[in-house]
């Protein structure tokens, strides 16, 4: 391996494939004790036709973009920065590994090809576009990569994505070697991006469909032992083997790196290694392949692994990877966590980044979806009668990228769960609780508990918070008490992280005083699973709340506020666990009088 290089390698021609497309999922109920075994909800509620978010590109047509992509000679993230070339393209980032050993995919089954091409629709070939990148699966429909790999690409149009297997697919692309490939969704890249500096070098890729391969979690935000000077870590990738010749590996290759100190690496690099958003791991190059153990061209967006969690992305190094005294460099992983764990769990029901809205009318009961334009909501869209419910939560429990949802009965409390079933197209509801009837909470909001499985909590009449913690399927571990106290709060509600250090939150209403209480999550279960509460605000002319999450897309979990006579406040999420924790209000409508239900 050596440094990171987002094109780069077999000299090969073109072609493209494809798979399902996801739209957005919507879905049902929980009940008292949670079930050991899932039941039929007895009246299922109106199940929305799901649309495909995008057409599905076909097998044929993936495996010609993987084609082409491993016969394209391009550099992904093309930069200007000449003095961080790592490819044999002058002014190019520049990914691989050298002095590695090849390794299986038991070892490594969340790595992750990702193959791009652009025929760009020309009779010619000289305007092609194609390129081959690493990354790693870290759910089940989401790939963590590098920006420079991803922003500037149309990866719905033009890429694949292929896990699975250890081996480099073939020629044609038509054998791949026990793989599986899909095509890709969605796009994200660290909005702070900059290919000059290959500054914020992160990005998520969200795939059509999830796959079977095991997915290995990011480092925590306050994770400082992994960074320490002589840390052992790994890297992983299919780049250059030699800095004498352009071929990648065709089996995966792992190199044993050293992580170095910001002192050592900014000493190598001056001001272009940016200290807190970089580290560089390895023993200095020693200016030829002999000696020097390295990450290279076609690493690029591959991890740097310590203890099983990702610390590293192989960003970017020097021209053909082994110049004297050089270093891999890769994204700060713990930097990044806060921005890039929201895309891990960003399901919404229009399958846009942004959370939808979710409200039922008082009245009719029909309920209603409203679609996210970012700091304002779409006409609303009905979902039928939703009579005889008083609970409905929106989440995506078995994280298939299709939004869920939750719901109470309102006669006996049963709780179920309701989703869309991709390989069916159509909707299965399950019964998850039982006689919940005097639980005053109810809360989806994301992951808890740190193992990238969306959890589900309760508070009961004692005022005792649960957590269940989420197998990712839709059925829970026993439950784990957080403590007790929790009805001194009229209003508890979350979805996502509200101070920016990649960990779900809860936000608490007071019943006396209405001060709003922020509860940040630990990533842990029971007892330690939140912070000491923090008073963020006092909102006493409120009396409804919804936490749908990221309402405007950028990532921070955003809140919103309904006043008595109606009119319904976004409060847009700063990523600060302080009273500056939303930024100014903004009315989204006047008409919110009418809902009683806020899913």
């Amino acid at each position: 391996m050596g440094t990171p290089m987002p094109g780069g390698g077999r000299h090969r021609r073109r072609i493209r494939l494809a798979l399902p497309v996801a739209a957005a999922g919507v879905a049902a109920a929980v009940a008292g004790a949670l079930l050991t075994t899932s039941a039929d909800a007895a009246t299922p509620l109106p199940q929305p036709t799901v649309k495909p978010a995008v057409s599905s590109p076909s097998l044929a047509e993936l495996e010609k973009r993987v084609a082409g992509a491993m016969a394209g000679d391009d550099v992904a993230g093309k930069t200007s920065k000449a003095a961080l070339t790592a490819g044999t393209v002058a002014g190019s980032i520049d990914p691989k590994i050298i002095g590695g050993n090849e390794t299986t995919i038991s070892t490594a089954p969340w790595m992750a090809q990702l193959h791009y091409y652009d025929d760009r629709g020309t009779a010619g070939t000289s305007d092609d576009i194609g390129f081959f990148c690493g990354g790693a699966v870290v759910a089940p429909t989401k790939i963590l990569t590098a920006a420079h790999c991803v922003k500037g690409y149309n990866w719905n149009a033009n890429g694949a994505v292929v896990t699975g297997t250890s081996q480099l697919p073939s020629a044609d692309g038509t054998d791949l070697h026990g793989g599986t490939v899909t095509g890709v969704w969605r796009q994200w890249n660290h909005p702070s991006y900059n290919a000059t500096t290959i500054d914020n070098d992160i990005a998520v890729l969200t795939l059509p469909v999830p796959v079977k391969a095991t997915p290995i979690r990011m480092t925590t935000s306050g994770d400082t032992a992994s960074y320490a000077a002589g840390t052992s870590a790994k890297v992983y990738g299919w780049g250059r083997t030699s800095s004498t010749s352009d071929d990648i590996s065709e089996t995966l290759k792992t190199a044993t790196l050293p992580m170095q100190s910001d002192t050592t690496c900014a000493g190598a690099y001056g001001a272009d290694f940016v200290k807190g958003h970089m580290v560089c791991a390895g023993k200095p190059a020693t200016g030829s392949d002999t000696g020097t153990v390295s990450a290279c061209n076609g690493d690029s967006g591959g991890p740097l692994v310590v203890n099983n969690r990702i610390v590293g992305v192989v960003s970017w190094g020097v021209t053909d990877c082994v110049a004297k005294g050089a270093y891999s460099v890769f994204a700060k992983v713990s930097s990044y966590v806060g921005a890039a764990y929201p895309r891990l769990d960003d399901t919404n029901i229009s399958g846009d980044h942004k959370a939808d809205l979710w409200v039922r009318n008082a009245s009719t009961k029909t309920g209603y979806s409203k679609d996210s334009n970012g700091t304002s909501f779409a006409a609303r869209e009905s979902w039928g009668n939703w009579d005889g419910v008083n609970v409905v939560l929106q989440t995506d429990l078995d994280r298939d990228g299709y939004q869920d949802l939750v719901y109470r009965r309102s006669s006996d409390g049963d709780v179920f769960w309701t989703h869309y079933v991709i390989s069916s197209g159509t909707w299965s509801t399950k019964q998850i609780a039982d006689n919940w009837k005097t639980r005053t909470r109810i809360i989806t909001p994301g992951d808890v508990t740190g193992d990238y499985l969306p959890d589900l909590l309760s508070v009961d009449s004692a005022g005792v918070l649960w957590i269940y913690p989420g197998n990712g399927n839709g059925t829970f571990a026993p439950r784990v008490k957080v403590g007790s106290g929790w009805n001194q709060y009229n209003s508890v509600r979350g979805k996502g992280d509200f101070n920016g250090d990649g960990k779900t939150d809860l936000l608490a209403r007071s019943t006396s005083g209405s001060a709003i209480y922020l509860y940040k999550g630990t990533g842990k279960a029971g007892s330690a699973a939140f912070s000491a509460r923090v008073k963020v605000r006092t909102w006493a002319d409120y009396n409804a709340f919804d936490a749908p999450g990221d309402v405007t897309g950028d990532g921070k979990a955003d809140f919103l506020a309904r006043t008595p006579g109606g009119t319904l406040y976004l409060y847009a999420g700063t990523g600060k666990g302080t009273s500056e924790i939303f930024a100014t209000r903004k009315s989204v409508g006047t008409d919110f009088k009418q809902y009683d239900i806020f899913g």
